[in-house]
This record gives C-alpha cells, structure tokens and sequence, in this order.
C-alpha cells in the first residue's frame, strides 16, 4: 500500500499542452544531440588524423553493433520510464522509490553480463557482418575497450530515463554537455596528440562515460523529493521487474529492428570496399541528426501521456498526441530539406575523399526524403507505450522496417 503522495502541483498533468511537451522536448532533444556527439566527435577526428581506414572501423561495424546495444538497453530503460511516470503521475511515491530501486539494480546486473559476453563475442559479431580483413584489428579494439563501459552506458541511460520520467529532463542535458567536451577534448589529446590512434578514440569515450554515468547517480543520491537513490535499499523487485520488462523488452527489441536491419545492410556494403564503408558511417552521423529529434519528440510524448495515464486524464492524452504530430511534423520537415540542400557541405565536415562524398551525397538523396512519413509511427508508438501498449508497435516495426 502507499502511503506516501505527492502534494505539489504537476505541470506535466495540469500545465499547458503544447508549452509543457516543448519544455519536455528541447532538454531531450538536445541531450540526445550530445550523446551522438560522442561517437560523431571520434569520427572527424579519427577520420582527419587517421585516415578513411580508422573512420571506417568507428563508423562502419562497431557503429552499428554499439547502437544496437544502446538501443536495445534504451527501450528496456523506457520501460522503467513508463512505469515510473505512471506511478508518480498517480502520486504514489512508495511505488515510485521501488521501481527506481529495482531499475538500477537490474542496470548493474544486465549490464556485467553484456559487457562479458560483447568482450568475447566481437570477433564472431565483426566476421558475422562481413567486415573488411584491412579494418578488423582496430574495430575489435574499438569495441573491447566499448563492452568495457558497457556499465556507465547502462547506468547513465537507465538514470536520465528515471529523472525524465518523473519530470526532469534538464539535469542528464547539462551532465551530457559536460561530458561531450571531456571527450572532445580528450579525442584531440588522445589521437591527434598521443597518436594513440584508434583506441585513443575509444578511451576518450570510455572516460566521458564514466563521468556522465557517475553524474546522473550523484544526482539520483542526492535528489530530496522523496525519490532519491539509496543504495543501501537497491534489490530486484520480481512484481516490478516484471511490469518494467513488459513494457521495456517489447520497446527494446522494437528498438533493435532499426539496428539489426542496418547491421544487415552494413554486412552488405561491408563486401563493396572501404569508400562505401566510409561514406555510409559519414551518412549515419549525418542521418543522426533526424532521427535524434524525431525520437526526442516520441520520448517526451510517451512520459507526458504516461504521468497522465496515471492521474487519469484521458482528454489530455489525446489532446498532446495531436499536438505532437504537428510539432513534430514542422521540425523534422525542415530537417529533411536542411540535409537535402546542406548535403555536401554536411559530408565535408568528416572527410575530404571526393569519392565517398559523391558516394554518400547520393546515398542521402535516395533515402532522406521518405523520413517524413516516419513521424507518424513515433508519435502514436510513444504514446502506446506511455499507456502500456507496446505490442502493437512492435509489430508494425517488425513487419513494416525489418521483414520489408
């Protein structure tokens, strides 16, 4: 039983629509914005001070088994989220400290088995995709060092989506800057500076990792609205486990249908040659770009419709899913014609190869254009599973992004 409530006035369930779900959506959009950032910094500079080689062994293979896995945790973390929102939407407070308890606990378990498992398993996952025999010694470092942090990464995502979910979207986007410019810098000294090549890239992430993830605990710990992080009180709730993982594990593998379709394409490009490796990880930083606003945009409507859910206005759900799909359909519209007529300039900022330009210009001038359809499955899936569904939009992914 709870005992415990929330007295304070929730803006997310008695505020102004489309103000609360802008003030939700620009901390998330630009916290996204950053954690690209990392794996977009180590791509020009070790495509500047390397060569296309290095650029193709971090944004080849290991970008995509790397978002995969972040993918994948991402949708297991935004199940916690939901359950989270639901409950504080609801002001049961007691039922808000166990989730978050049981969450973390479950991070730090789930994510010594992946890191033991990814560490060993690279090699098989690398050949698996076709990887080019010139760019399979760095890639591996690359991603041992990865699995390596593979626990800030868990920790850190896992803790944003619980501040998210209980209205915070600010606080994991200032520690997100911070740590962006510890890996910018560290980059530079680590690769152009040390010529630790490769794995200096990948050391400078593992390091900014660790800090974001160190941060977002810190402020879990010392948070005093009666949701705060006690360590002491960190167990596995079976009954919680459960409702977490029946929302996450569907939007995980949901999730992973987009990584695990471009792993399948990757494994394809991987056997035309290093220049099509090359522009196709220059294409993905850039394509990036859209997709972190649209799934900004699905974040921020899931937790707004699930606080609701909660508190039971119903109204407003339908109200902010409408609303949405406008904001998102003006935003990533123009984000589509900006990468349409920028397209050059955008690929000259990682690489000066004319030929992977000409190859990855074409590219995104084949693919970009039909995104905007996309804002459609965003939207409604994020609000599904802000209520709890997350079956259905599994399967229009499945069926409509993987099996096609």
């Amino acid at each position: 039983m709870n005992k415990t409530t929330i007295t304070k006035k929730n803006p997310i369930t008695e505020g102004v629509i489309w103000k609360q779900l802008l003030l939700f959506f620009f901390p998330i959009v630009f916290g996204t914005f950053f954690q690209q950032l990392y794996n977009t910094i180590d791509t020009i500079i070790v495509g500047y001070y390397i060569g296309k080689n290095a650029l193709a062994c971090v944004g080849g293979s290991a970008a995509q088994i790397t978002s995969l896995i972040i993918s994948f945790f991402g949708g297991l973390a935004s199940g916690a989220g939901v359950i989270i929102a639901q409950f504080y939407g609801a002001r049961k407070i007691d039922s808000v400290k166990d989730s978050i308890h049981t969450a973390y606990a479950f991070s730090i378990i789930s994510s010594a088995v992946v890191g033991i498992l990814g560490y060993f398993l690279v090699p098989w996952m690398l050949r698996l995709m076709n990887t080019p025999g010139e760019l399979m010694a760095d890639t591996i470092i690359y991603l041992r060092i990865y699995f390596s942090s593979i626990l800030f990464v868990f920790i850190f995502n896992m803790g944003s989506s619980i501040l998210r979910a209980i209205g915070n979207a600010k606080t994991p986007l200032y520690y997100l800057i911070v740590c962006c410019f510890v890996n910018i810098v560290l980059d530079y000294l680590f690769v152009a500076k040390l010529h630790m090549g490769v794995a200096g890239a990948a050391w400078a992430t593992w390091i900014a990792q660790a800090i974001s993830a160190l941060l977002v605990t810190w402020e879990l710990i010392r948070t005093r609205n009666h949701v705060n992080l006690q360590f002491s009180k960190m167990t596995v709730s079976g009954q919680l486990l459960h409702a977490q993982l029946r929302i996450g594990l569907p939007t995980g593998i949901q999730a992973s249908l987009f990584c695990i379709t471009n792993i399948i394409v990757q494994a394809a490009l991987n056997t035309f040659g290093t220049d099509i490796v090359a522009a196709w990880s220059v294409y993905g930083r850039i394509d990036a770009l859209y997709w972190m606003i649209s799934a900004a945009f699905g974040v921020a409507i899931t937790t707004f419709v699930g606080q609701n859910y909660g508190a039971g206005k119903f109204d407003r759900i339908k109200k902010s899913v409408y609303i949405c799909l406008f904001m998102e359909a003006v935003v990533c519209g123009g984000i589509v014609i900006f990468m349409i007529f920028f397209r050059t300039p955008l690929f000259h900022l990682f690489t000066n190869d004319a030929n992977v330009i000409a190859i990855g210009t074409h590219m995104l001038m084949t693919i970009t254009p039909f995104y905007i359809f996309y804002i459609f499955i965003e939207v409604f899936s994020g609000a599904r599973k802000g209520v709890g569904d997350v079956f259905i939009p599994m399967i229009i992914t499945l069926i409509g992004t993987c099996f096609l």
